[in-house]
């Protein structure tokens, strides 16, 4: 068991509902594309898997999704939309969990990796994701670029959504690299707010390469999106690839068992 933070049944249950945005054609198309380019003819490993936003779709294209999810309760909603031959999922952390066989891809989306709460963790999580590729495979991560010019001296929470049914800040523990994000969201129509709350680690992308560089696995390419726009000093998030030398190297740590 990791540092993650485990999502109960109630927030599994309602998740979906509140990421319908995220679920849209508009956002996902470009983010399937991307994948399935990567992962071609082969399998796809999926950490963090959740409710499936991107692995049920992206399995739906015709590759083959395998999914690693910490939370029994988001794997529940998952499987009702897709039986377990389809699409196998494994109850573990990303950090150490193994599964069977070699992929072509193995990826992170939507800031997932920021849910392992110490840099040893996601150095692990590196590790576990070079040791289930295959020579020449690919790890992808989606992850925000971390707002900290927004902070003046003194102030140490920057909102990342102000709207009529929810608003969302981020405060920063800028010795521990952590930050919590909190989210007031109205239910229903009587005007009452839901309050909740997630930690996570920050990570810059360079910290991301030497975690990258420790695992085996070289940097391929650095967008700001799955449009692939160019990445800069002014972007928000990127989507990075790390990939797995074909010849000569095998990532550190175990085999995974065919």
């Amino acid at each position: 068991m990791t540092s993650s933070e485990l999502w109960n049944r109630a927030t599994a249950e309602r998740y979906d509902a509140e990421e319908t945005e995220n679920s849209s054609a508009t956002v996902l198309e470009p983010a399937l594309t991307f994948l399935a380019e990567l992962a071609g003819d082969g399998r796809a490993l999926e950490f963090a898997i959740g409710t499936g936003r991107v692995g049920v779709p992206l399995r739906e294209r015709g590759v083959q999704v395998v999914g690693i999810e910490l939370s029994e309760h988001m794997a529940a909603v998952l499987r009702r939309k897709v039986d377990e031959d389809t699409l196998p999922v494994t109850l573990g952390d990303m950090a150490t969990t193994v599964v069977p066989g070699r992929f072509t891809l193995a990826y992170l989306v939507y800031n997932t990796i920021g849910n392992l709460l110490t840099q040893d963790e996601q150095v692990e999580c590196f590790r576990n994701a070079a040791r289930h590729l295959a020579p020449g495979g690919r790890f992808v991560i989606e992850l925000g670029v971390p707002p900290l010019r927004f902070l003046p001296p003194g102030q140490v929470a920057v909102p990342f959504d102000v709207s009529e049914r929810h608003l969302g800040f981020d405060t920063f523990d800028l010795v521990e690299q952590l930050l919590v994000s909190h989210h007031f969201t109205r239910d229903g129509e009587d005007g009452r707010y839901r309050r909740g709350s997630s930690r996570q680690r920050y990570a810059w992308p360079a910290e991301l390469d030497l975690m990258a560089r420790i695992a085996g696995l070289e940097l391929e390419l650095r967008v700001a999106d799955w449009d692939r726009a160019q990445f800069t000093e002014d972007s928000t998030k990127h989507v990075s690839v790390w990939r797995k030398p074909s010849r000569g190297t095998e990532a550190r740590g175990e085999d995974v068992p065919a």
